[in-house]
C-alpha cells in the first residue's frame, strides 16, 4: 500500500478516555496480514450471557465474514463470545476460498477461547479481491490470548486502521434506575464510505443488560440516523459491519423504553459516524447538510445525500467556493420531489437563496469568507412539506486520489 497520508486536519487532538466496560477484554498481534511493523489483527473477548446485536453491508457483493456473521447475530447463548477483526485484507470476492478462510479463523478462536464457533463473530478490512492469509491470524491466537486486557481498547481502534490517520473512539455513561451504566465504542473508516446498514467496522460495547431482540431494535433503528446518513464518497462497502455487545456485567438491566440507554447510544454512535467523515480521505471540510421542507423524511434524506454525495458540490467546498447552484443542481437531479420556486438554500445563517431566486441581499463575498472555515453547515429548505434529514459529509479534494491511485501499491 502507498505511503501512510498525513494526519486529518479534522483529527481530534487525541483519543479520547474511555469508560471501561466490564465483561470485555482486548489484544492485538502484529501477524502481517498485509502490513508490516504495525498491528493489524484485533481480538475482543466477551463474557458469558453476552448479548450480541448487529448490522451489515447491503452490498451483492459483500465479504464472507459479512455472510457469516448475519448468519450468527440472532443466534442467542449463555456461553462467552468472541470478535476477530484484521486489517489489511477484505476477503471480499474471494468466492469459496474466503468461506473457507472465514471458517478456519472463527474455529481457531472458538478452540483457543473455549467459546462455541457459532459466538465468534469475525471482520476482515483493506484490499478485495486478494486470498486472507488465515493461517498468519490463527498463529497469533495464543499470542492475542495471553495479552487480553480490560483495558486494551485503543490498542484495538489501532489495530483495525487501513487508510484511517487516526484511531476512532467514543464513550458515555449514563444512569438508570440511580446507577451507572458505561457505553465505549471503536471504529475504522476512511473511504469507501456511504452505508448501506451502519458502516465500515464499529464495535461499540456496553456493561448493561439486555435481551438481545431489544438490542437488535435499538441498533437497527439508531442506524438511521447516525452510520446511515454519512458519506465521503459514495462508494458503499463489500465490508461494512456493527456490531454491539451488552455484557450485562453492570448487572443494570436495560428495556426497550429505556430512553436514557438510547439517548446514550445513539451519542455514542453519531460522535463514531462524525469521526469516520473527519478522517474522509484527504478531507480538509466537515461539512453537515441539513434538508427540510420536503415532502418526507425519506425525500429530505435522498436530497441530502445527492448534495454530500456530488462531486461538483464537494470539490466547491474544497475550493472555498459558494457555487450554490451546485446546490440547486443536486437536489434537482436527486430524483425525490422538488420544485424550483420554493427552494431556498442557507451556508450557515447566509440566506443564498429564496423561492427559486438568489436572494437580494446575498453577499459572495460574505459567503466565501464563511466557506473558508473547517466546519460547515448546508441548510436547504424545499417548501413542501414537513419531512426533515442531516446528513454528514466531507469534501473532495487531491489528497482523495494520492491515496487511492495507489491503494494496492
Amino acid at each position: 500500500m502507498g505511503a501512510t497520508p498525513p494526519l486529518s486536519p479534522l483529527a481530534p487532538a487525541a483519543f479520547p478516555s474511555l469508560p471501561q466496560i466490564g465483561g470485555v477484554s482486548f489484544a492485538t498481534a502484529e501477524a502481517g496480514v498485509r502490513y508490516s511493523g504495525r498491528t493489524d489483527v484485533m481480538l475482543a473477548l466477551l463474557v458469558p450471557g453476552t448479548a450480541m446485536a448487529g448490522a451489515f453491508t447491503r452490498s451483492a457483493t459483500r465479504s464472507a465474514a459479512v455472510l457469516d456473521c448475519q448468519k450468527k447475530i440472532a443466534f442467542q447463548s449463555e456461553a462467552g463470545a468472541a470478535i476477530i477483526v484484521n486489517s489489511g485484507n477484505a476477503n471480499a470476492f474471494t468466492g469459496r476460498n474466503g468461506e473457507a478462510a472465514v471458517t478456519a479463523v472463527t474455529a481457531a478462536v472458538a478452540k483457543t477461547l473455549d467459546v462455541p464457533e457459532a459466538r465468534v463473530f469475525s471482520s476482515s478490512t483493506g484490499v478485495i479481491g486478494e486470498p486472507l492469509p488465515h493461517d498468519r491470524i490463527a498463529a497469533k491466537l495464543e499470542e492475542l490470548k495471553g495479552k487480553l486486557d480490560p483495558t486494551g481498547i485503543e490498542g484495538a481502534a489501532r489495530a483495525i486502521m487501513t487508510t484511517d490517520t487516526f484511531p476512532k473512539g467514543s464513550g458515555t455513561q449514563v444512569e438508570i434506575d440511580g446507577q451507572p451504566v458505561r457505553i465505549a465504542g471503536i471504529a475504522k473508516g476512511s473511504g469507501m464510505i456511504a452505508p448501506d446498514m451502519a458502516t465500515m467496522l464499529v464495535y461499540i460495547f456496553t456493561d448493561a443488560a439486555i435481551e438481545q431482540p431489544i438490542l437488535q431494535s435499538m441498533v437497527s433503528a439508531l442506524n438511521q440516523t447516525t452510520f446511515n446518513c454519512i458519506t465521503v464518497d459514495s462508494d458503499t462497502s463489500t465490508s461494512d459491519t456493527l456490531l454491539v455487545a451488552a455484557t450485562g456485567a453492570s448487572g443494570i438491566r436495560v428495556t426497550e423504553n429505556s430512553i436514557t440507554f438510547m439517548e446514550g447510544l445513539r451519542r455514542v454512535m453519531l460522535d463514531l459516524a462524525h469521526q469516520v467523515v473527519r478522517d474522509g480521505e484527504g478531507a480538509t471540510k466537515f461539512v453537515s447538510v441539513s434538508v427540510t421542507g420536503a415532502s418526507s423524511d425519506a425525500d429530505a434524506r435522498t436530497h441530502g445525500l445527492a448534495i454530500a454525495n456530488s462531486p461538483l458540490v464537494k470539490t466547491a467546498i474544497a475550493g472555498e467556493d459558494p457555487n450554490w447552484g451546485r446546490i440547486v443542481m443536486a437536489v434537482g437531479k436527486s430524483g425525490a420531489p422538488a420544485d424550483r420556486d420554493t427552494l431556498s438554500i442557507w451556508f450557515g445563517d447566509i440566506l443564498v437563496a429564496k423561492d427559486g431566486w438568489v436572494n437580494p441581499d446575498y453577499s459572495e463575498e460574505a459567503a466565501a469568507a464563511y466557506m473558508k472555515n473547517a466546519e460547515l453547515d448546508i441548510h436547504v429548505d424545499l417548501g413542501l412539506g414537513g419531512g426533515r434529514a442531516v446528513v454528514w459529509t466531507c469534501d473532495l479534494t487531491h489528497g482523495y486520489i494520492d491515496i487511492n491511485a495507489d491503494y494496492r501499491s
